[in-house]
């Protein structure tokens, strides 16, 4: 007996877009309203995992921290008008971050903006970021080049969906007819087969790193520099993380006897701390930064190399070489003294490799440098000790009755999960995270708003980090201001994370403005915040809230981690403004202010 396959039935475009998205990612977070409720409806049968939040900020920030911590594409969903608007502030500091995503967004009808609509293509375009109007043509193809696109060029993607097309049908394409005989049995059993479940498509992979070639000039400049080293520094950066260069990096370190160090954003990148200097910049201890100014040959690996950095251009000594390797055409960074400066622009582990495969024989030993520093010898090593308050404030309590947040710092390292991601918002405060807490590896520390400048997107990025990895356990740090402005997501926060612990350091203020216009001699009063009780409020949402007003009362948190760490315990540290941030100093002077950097 033979017959013909029928049709299939209509799909809708939302349904077909959660089939092509799910190529390319199993992880969404969204915000539900008329322009994605029915996409957002679709995504579970497609295979992708939604993470309900409760602000769009959110849907943006997750996402942002998810690929930041999982190296996977997320996607973000949000309505169209206010919904798109909201969003737009953790657009942009994705966008700057450099991080990959498609943001899924519902926009205005095909047939013209109605009255609460805006030109929501032209707000993205202003951010650097491209939108693409989906139809139920090519649905498939658009979706696909936007991925590629996305992680080509390290940056968000729009995808809009028309307003008239949310739940627009799409005939699928019909089969050529062909004769089947039922009562073959290889034909029943292909049948079957065919008709059986079959797993979620795994997640498309980035497009392959770029590997633009540098000059054969500037290799030779750099490769002399290099072997003529006497006190080389190898600078890590976080694209030297995303480009895998993880091993380049210490085999270049070993092979010129350098020492090392990171930009904040790639700590943890050398596995081998014993000649590691640590973070570059106001985050750094001072007398290691005194010791890379004396280096003579330092190599900048996917570092942006900012004003922080580069601590207002004081960073390097005066006849250094500065040799910077980066994918990206880069402009020169701000040297306070003469530097010279090469650029190898391409891959980082491809550039790295070919220095590797030329060095050794211009350079058969290394330099020895780093054997001759003292101070990193162990890890109470002068180099790494950092200034914990203690010897100014014994009890770790200032004049103004405040904890010292230094004291507050030191105090957490002991007592944080081991397996930790650490999320930072924006903020004074983030020098004590930086300065106090290690982390195993780039991964594990993000920081959200430092691209765009931003404060807010602290709490938005835990949904993210533990959806990333469920395991371990989110650490958000984050200023009394910047938890105000991004409320919405506590509750998005204590839901989502398994194990969190929420650290606030509440100076009832805004401290970067009070320690910069403040210290100008404007009127402070604009700059201070109420005194806000926000272990009262996690206890509300169900959390464990501790209001920290003693070092005594973070033994909270050891108990809390001996007991499981399970859910999320928030500790809101009263702490002093009277403590300004070593970063905060270099700010200070680099705006005329007289003050003591020691």
């Amino acid at each position: 007996m033979s017959t013909s396959f029928s049709p299939p039935p209509a799909s809708t475009l939302p349904r077909a877009l959660a089939r092509a998205l799910a190529r390319h990612s199993t992880q969404a977070f969204g915000l539900m309203g008329n322009g994605n409720a029915h996409l957002i409806d679709a995504l579970p049968e497609a295979g992708i995992s939604l993470t309900p939040v409760r602000h769009e900020t959110a849907t943006v920030a997750s996402a942002d921290a998810y690929t930041r911590v999982s190296g996977r594409l997320a996607i973000a969903t949000t309505t169209y008008g206010a919904g798109y608007t909201n969003a737009l502030t953790a657009l942009a500091e994705a966008a700057q971050a450099r991080t990959p995503m498609l943001v899924v967004a519902g926009d205005a009808p095909t047939s013209g903006s109605r009255p609460w609509d805006v030109d929501q293509e032209m707000m993205a375009a202003a951010m650097g970021v491209r939108t693409v109007q989906l139809s139920p043509d090519d649905l498939d193809e658009t979706v696909d080049r936007a991925a590629a696109s996305a992680w080509r060029s390290r940056r968000p993607i729009v995808l809009a969906i028309p307003y008239d097309l949310v739940n627009a049908s799409i005939l699928e394409p019909e089969p050529e007819p062909i004769g089947i005989d039922l009562d073959d049995p290889e034909v029943i059993r292909a049948l079957s087969a065919a008709t059986m479940p079959s797993a979620a498509p795994a997640p498309a992979q980035p497009a392959e790193r770029p590997r633009t070639a540098a000059s054969p000039d500037d290799l030779a400049a750099a490769l002399r520099a290099l072997a003529g080293a006497e006190r080389p520094l190898v600078l890590a950066g976080r694209g030297a993380w995303l480009a895998g260069a993880r091993s380049e990096l210490a085999e270049l370190a070993e092979l010129l006897g350098a020492l090392t160090s990171t930009t904040a954003l790639a700590r943890g990148i050398f596995a081998d701390q014993r000649h590691d200097l640590g973070v570059t910049g106001g985050f750094g201890q001072e007398a290691a930064m005194a010791v890379i100014a004396e280096a003579d040959v330092v190599v900048a690996v996917g570092a942006s190399l900012n004003q922080f950095t580069m601590r207002f251009g004081e960073l390097l000594g005066a006849g250094a070489t500065l040799i910077r390797i980066d994918s990206d055409q880069v402009s020169a960074p701000r040297a306070a003294h003469p530097v010279e400066q090469v650029l190898l622009r391409g891959d980082a582990k491809s550039v790295l490799r070919v220095l590797l495969a030329e060095l050794p024989a211009m350079r058969p030993a290394p330099s020895g440098w780093r054997e001759r520093v003292s101070g990193l010898e162990q890890p109470g090593g002068a180099l790494r000790v950092r200034d914990d308050g203690s010897a100014e404030h014994p009890e770790g309590r200032c004049a103004d009755g405040r904890l010292d947040p230094r004291s507050v710092a030191a105090r957490l390292a002991e007592l944080l999960p081991a397996d930790r991601h650490v999320t930072s918002d924006g903020g004074h405060f983030i020098g004590w995270a930086n300065m106090f807490w290690p982390v195993a590896s780039p991964d594990r520390m993000i920081m959200v708003g430092t691209a765009y400048q931003t404060i807010g997107l602290g709490l938005a990025t835990v949904a993210g980090v533990a959806a990333a990895a469920p395991e371990s356990t989110v650490v958000v740090t984050a200023g009394d201001g910047g938890t105000l402005m991004g409320l919405a997501d506590l509750e998005t926060a204590i839901r989502t994370a398994a194990s969190c612990v929420i650290v606030i350091w509440n100076d009832a203020a805004y401290g970067a403005e009070v320690h910069l216009y403040g210290a100008m001699g404007l009127e402070e009063q604009p700059m201070r915040i109420p005194q806000a009780d926000f272990a009262g409020l996690a206890r509300s949402l169900g959390a464990t809230g501790v209001a920290v007003s003693s070092l005594e009362d973070l033994d909270a948190l050891r108990a809390w981690t001996e007991a499981g760490a399970r859910g999320t315990i928030l500790l809101d540290c009263a702490v002093s403004r009277s403590v300004v941030a070593p970063y905060q100093r270099e700010v200070q002077r680099a705006n005329g202010l007289d003050t003591d950097l020691g």
